[in-house]
């Protein structure tokens, strides 16, 4: 018999900007399980990073707002790929989610999204309904 190390139990991760269902770049969750949409406490802010690359999202102590996604179930595998996409600045951490639990999110540094002045878009509680909106103002 060999031994083999187990592997990582699945990580349930947050997505809420272009990996999103009907987003562009959702092919990056590869076959990773769809669970459900969820919210995050209101206990986060969302700024359009790059003239609309990507969310850059981060936690507030007050002023936030819940931002609205999905969650998936990824194999360690499925994980790693993702995180390998990620835009630069990204990090994982966990999230608080509305309702209770948490889940694994990647999150932008706030002192960027302040420093380039990449405007703030968590009126539109997430990155689907801002991305919908400046597609019609294009029209």
């Amino acid at each position: 018999d060999v031994f083999r190390l187990p592997s990582m139990a699945n990580k349930t991760v947050f997505i809420c900007g272009s990996a999103l269902r009907g987003q562009p770049t959702h092919d990056n969750l590869q076959s990773a399980k769809f669970v459900s949409e969820a919210k995050t406490t209101a206990s986060y802010r969302m700024h359009s990073v790059k003239d609309g690359w990507h969310p850059g999202i981060y936690a507030v102590e007050s002023g936030g707002v819940s931002i609205l996604g999905e969650l998936y179930d990824m194999t360690e595998e499925q994980y790693k790929f993702l995180e390998a996409g990620e835009p630069p600045n990204m990090y994982p951490v966990e999230i608080q989610l509305e309702g209770g639990g948490t889940a694994t999110a990647f999150l932008y540094p706030q002192d960027l999204c302040k420093e380039h002045n990449w405007p703030d878009i968590s009126e539109f509680g997430g990155w689907a309904a801002y991305k919908a909106s400046a597609a019609k103002q294009e029209n």
